[in-house]
This record gives structure tokens, sequence and C-alpha cells, in this order.
């Protein structure tokens, strides 16, 4: 998809492309600082089949609002979860996770963490292989 087609993906700004975390994306990704008060509100949206690296969040927790598209989420060892517009995914603190849009359509979310101490660990990715073998 171009950034045209990408733009009209959720009704929030599409923001600029995710290069800072690319590393730890397979696939294109963009984000849009939406809030920076109290709690970090982030638009993250994912081109189809862009997902990123299995990953923990130290120190507070994240919340998931599905805003457009179809997606996935999974925690380590649980089951795989369908995501679409309307759904709302909390993420414990600790809990090692992963998320993205599924292979033939964008997918859009709002990132919720409140501000405060708190960081990222990158770990492995979900390979090609691993994702092929995922149907919605």
């Amino acid at each position: 998809m171009n950034r045209e087609q990408m733009e009209h993906v959720s009704v929030f700004p599409l923001g600029e492309e995710n290069v800072a975390l690319e590393p730890y994306f397979i696939g294109k990704s963009y984000v849009s600082l939406l809030n920076d008060k109290e709690v970090q509100i982030l638009n993250v949206t994912f081109e189809p089949g862009c997902r990123n690296n299995w990953h923990i969040h130290h120190g507070k927790g994240q919340i998931l609002i599905c805003v457009s598209g179809r997606g996935w989420y999974q925690e380590f060892g649980g089951s795989l979860r369908h995501l679409k517009s309307g759904d709302i995914v909390y993420i414990a603190p600790e809990t090692k996770h992963w998320h993205g849009a599924v292979k033939d359509e964008a997918f859009a979310h709002l990132s919720l963490i409140v501000k405060g101490e708190h960081s990222h660990e990158w770990l492995e990715p979900i390979t090609d292989e691993e994702y092929s073998k995922l149907i919605w």
C-alpha cells in the first residue's frame, strides 16, 4: 500500500514511518503521537502483513484499542487472538507478546501507556514461516 492509501486506514493521523523501531518490525508501520500528557497515546498503523517482534514492557502495562482493519495479538505460550475494530487488549507489565496486521489488510490500533518509569525489551521476530501458518 502507498502512503495515500495508508492515510485512510484510520480516522486518526497516520504520522510518520516508524523508522526508529524498524529493526523490531517485519514490514512497514507508521506512528503518530496523539497525546503525551499523563498517558501516552500513539496511533500505530501496520501495512498488511506487518508485525512487531516478541517484546516485553517492563514497569508499565499497555492497552491497545483497535480502530481499523484486522490484526493479531498473542502472549507467549497463549492462544492467538484475532483483532478487529472495537477490540481492546490489556497487556500486563512483564508479559511477552506480539501484535500486527493480518496478511491481506492494514490494521491500526491506539497504544496507551501511563507515563513514567518503563522500558521495552525487544526479542525475536515472528518469522515469515511462522506468520504464513496463521489463518484468519
